[in-house]
């Protein structure tokens, strides 16, 4: 995965207003707390951000690998994890790192790795997405989870996507106190089967001059059945490819595609 190079002080607020963005709680957390209890840790969360996800994993009590690429987003991971207490903060070992190609230190193996919340879409190409999976599978024990989540937009979603520019929220960013404003623009390319995105955020006091940060994402889309290939090719059984995190199989209509698949071989017995 490409990582363009950013100013330190966009970076930074680019990470806190991506949390500002997911003040919204996806409802995916319960998904992956209930994989763990299913297969017990060590854990694994390539394209972490800023935790979180790792963050309630590892107050359940689970050991977790955070991997990322973005400084900005495993200094927020840190430093929320910290905040959250000791027995928090040792169970989670940050990573910079590039998922494509991860090598960890000592080969470390895990029971349940995790790629959430349409990460695997910010890798441009199939190659790129292809080796997501292989990163996956390469790092699980045999008989270890992986689950993979991603946004299916519908056919009217994608029409509206002109290059508009629409307004998405404002709220009050509960760290600075400052008034933020989104928009957003969203171009599909039908021929290479990319959107590409363009938020724009603006900050500051009522009646003051704003502050506006900028993120460009060009997003690679994927179906549901590209998914599960990708998941077979890389050595993985699929157990299901859902529609919805409660992991009712994918229908026509639905917006997600949840892969949950299990690495070939026999599992190692539970201490």
């Amino acid at each position: 995965m490409v990582q363009h190079a950013r100013d330190p002080k966009a970076a930074d607020a680019l990470a806190r207003l991506y949390d500002l963005d997911l003040t919204e709680d996806p409802g995916d957390i319960d998904l992956y707390l209930a994989l763990a209890s299913r297969t017990g840790g060590p854990i694994l969360e390539i394209a972490a951000g800023s935790g979180r996800v790792a963050l309630p994993l590892a107050h359940a009590g689970y050991e977790v690998t955070a991997v990322d690429i973005d400084p900005a987003m495993l200094a927020r991971a840190g430093d929320a994890a910290t905040e959250a207490g000791t027995d928090v903060r040792v169970r989670i070992d940050l990573v910079e790192a590039d998922l494509i190609d991860l090598k960890l230190a000592g080969g470390a193996r895990f029971h349940l790795a995790i790629l959430a919340l349409n990460s695997i879409l910010l890798l441009e190409t199939r190659e790129m997405q292809q080796a997501a999976l292989d990163t996956m599978a390469r790092h699980l024990e045999p008989g270890g989870l992986a689950v993979v989540d991603v946004w299916l937009p519908s056919a009217d979603e994608l029409a509206r996507y002109d290059g508009r520019i629409g307004l998405e929220y404002v709220r009050e960013d509960p760290e600075s106190g400052l008034l933020v404003t989104k928009s957003a623009s969203a171009q599909h390319e039908p021929a290479t089967g990319h959107v590409r995105l363009t938020a724009i955020y603006e900050e500051g006091e009522q009646g003051g001059a704003p502050r506006r940060w900028v993120r460009e994402d060009r997003l690679r889309l994927l179906n549901a059945d590209e998914l599960r290939a990708m998941a077979e090719a890389a050595g993985l059984d699929v157990e299901v490819v859902a529609g919805d995190y409660d992991l009712s199989p994918v229908g026509p209509h639905d917006e997600r595609a949840i892969l949950v698949a299990r690495r070939r071989g026999r599992p190692a017995p539970r201490p």
